[in-house]
């Protein structure tokens, strides 16, 4: 049976001062001591990253091409409550789904069993999404990822979610963010119980008006594996609740800020968009913005 997957994360490098190997990371952990490679240089942890369908990019919409098979997803399974660990892996955040939901339409080709999701983000609700609209950049994102489909060319299907920073909070993160100090420092997880997938994405209306097109996932390896499905509509948090993503630590115990790479060229790929998507005519700035994807995995 092979596995697909549904996954739903600028600045100069300091590396030519500095020497010694070392892991990937982010550009806010790069330092002389730190001895990791930031973005510009995950090349040479993984060769991937250098090939020519990266992601994420900055999706132009008036350069997005109508496409009508772009129709609206179905849903089954995602208002199941479940009981699930979050874990702080030294670069994200991520939760597994432990029950069967699943998501078919979209012009995806099949359905899809929800696998795992993770999250990227600025610092305390400043941007920090990896795509970007128009240029414009969200404070969050989130996605799930699979090892096994890494094996197919199109083994990854993302669902890709913005937040943007409201005036309140958003009572249905409520668990979700309190549990984030339980998880402060690299390799600590906690049991997250009543949550489910509806809760955490935007509402089905909402989710009729999205980009797609093909890329890679946005850490080492850089797979070029992943349909990405970017959605328009963002999801509200509050000032705080981005914050909060924020106190987090990495690996080497650095705030876990800036979790994002920076967008990749297009070179030449096609971004096809809904016929609810928006066509922008004009630069419009998007506010404290977490983004967020959802990880499936093929069914057969």
């Amino acid at each position: 049976m092979r596995v697909h997957i549904l996954r739903v994360l600028l600045l100069a490098s300091v590396w030519s001062l500095c020497t010694g190997a070392g892991d990937w990371c982010y550009q806010s952990q790069v330092s002389c001591e730190s001895h990791c490679k930031g973005p510009d240089l995950w090349h040479e942890v993984h060769a991937d990253c250098k090939k020519s369908r990266q992601s994420p990019i900055n999706i132009v919409t008036r350069k997005t091409k109508l496409d009508d098979r772009l129709t609206p997803f179905i849903f089954q399974g995602y208002q199941q409550a479940f009981t699930g660990i979050l874990k702080n892996n030294g670069h994200s955040v991520a939760m597994s789904v432990p029950h069967q939901a699943t998501v078919s339409g979209g012009n995806l080709g099949t359905t899809y069993k929800a696998v795992q999701f993770h999250f990227h983000w600025g610092e305390n609700g400043g941007p920090g999404a990896e795509h970007t609209i128009d240029g414009e950049q969200y404070p969050m994102e989130n996605f799930k990822s699979l090892e096994e489909a890494l094996k197919d060319p199109t083994g990854v299907a993302v669902l890709g979610f913005f937040y943007e920073e409201s005036r309140s909070a958003n009572k249905k993160y409520d668990g979700f963010i309190q549990a984030l100090a339980k998880v402060q420092t690299p390799n600590t997880n906690t049991t997250l119980s009543g949550i489910s997938l509806s809760n955490l994405i935007t509402s089905e209306a909402n989710m009729t008006k999205y980009y797609r097109y093909e890329g890679s996932l946005t850490t080492p390896s850089c797979t070029e594996a992943v349909v990405w499905t970017v959605f328009e509509i963002p999801i509200p948090l509050s000032k705080e609740q981005l914050s909060a993503f924020s106190s987090l630590k990495f690996q080497d115990g650095k705030p876990m800020t800036k979790t994002f790479r920076p967008v990749q060229p297009r070179k030449g790929r096609t971004v096809y968009r809904s016929s609810g998507a928006a066509v922008l005519l004009s630069v419009t700035l998007l506010l404290g913005c977490v983004c967020s994807s959802l990880g499936l995995s093929q069914l057969y």
